[in-house]
């Protein structure tokens, strides 16, 4: 039988094995692909900018953390993150079923639609048929590219992957490719709002499907680290109740990025 000194120390112990196990979270390493404006690209300093970066300084801000900004490919992400290249993936990551397999997910920060982008007037449509026989472009590792692969790719649909959407842009204007599919405010305001956007459109409207592309984007965790997962969570429980969110929302967007 314990003697009530031996529960004691046993007791103490476990505590002591806690604290000692629990990290301190106050410099956090986030993971971001820079080349998707506005939501993350690189300054002409060499630093990053764009909304997940405001996002992620605030979220640091009410941690009391110093945030530190890891580039990677998008493709990278997830492994980066589970090498421990990074703590946390902040860069427009759609919580999806198939990455929960692997990461975890914090709270949802932002709802974003993809979009097909083609030239006007050709007749494409985010459509199997109408798009048999046409190159359609997209980002290595996104949802986009699932997509593309499981709806479009059996019906002789070519899925062209690319390392960023600067190059698909690219191709796309040369003729290269007929479309490309992604997320449409980076569409509209990183391509179709622009000069080279000149003579494109969002062809046909939102590409959906709920299995593939989840409920919305948010920041990616490893599974292990609860603790930051709830601490993100709580930080962004305070930035969407003290205004915080809206003002950084404000600087990039005339509408609601959070949705219902």
């Amino acid at each position: 039988m314990k003697t009530r000194l031996t529960i004691l120390l046993s007791a103490a112990a476990m505590a002591f094995a806690s604290l000692a196990s629990a990290k301190e979270w106050t410099t956090i390493r986030i993971g971001v692909d820079p080349t998707y404006p506005p939501f993350e690209s690189t300054a002409t300093d060499g630093s990053v900018k764009g909304f997940d970066i405001d996002l992620g300084n605030a979220l640091c801000a009410k941690l009391n953390a110093k945030c530190v900004w890891v580039s990677s490919s998008f493709d990278g992400l997830i492994p980066g993150l589970q090498a421990r290249k990074f703590d946390v993936i902040l860069s427009s990551m759609a919580a999806t079923e198939q990455r929960r397999q692997q990461i975890d997910f914090t709270d949802r920060l932002y709802r974003n639609q993809t979009r097909l982008i083609a030239r006007t007037g050709s007749g494409l449509l985010p459509d199997a048929a109408k798009l048999a026989g046409k190159r359609v472009a997209v980002e290595q590792g996104t949802i986009q590219e699932t997509y593309a692969r499981e709806k479009w790719a059996a019906a002789k649909v070519e899925v062209v992957p690319y390392p960023s959407y600067d190059q698909a842009y690219a191709d796309l204007v040369t003729g290269r490719v007929d479309g490309v599919l992604m997320d449409a405010v980076q569409g509209q305001l990183g391509f179709l709002s622009t000069p080279r956007g000149k003579g494109f459109s969002f062809a046909g409207g939102v590409v959906y499907d709920a299995k593939i592309m989840g409920n919305g984007d948010a920041a990616g965790v490893r599974k292990a680290d609860t603790d930051l997962r709830d601490a993100l969570n709580r930080a962004i429980a305070q930035i969407r109740s003290d205004g915080t969110y809206n003002k950084i929302q404000s600087k990039y967007f005339d509408f609601d990025m959070y949705g219902n």
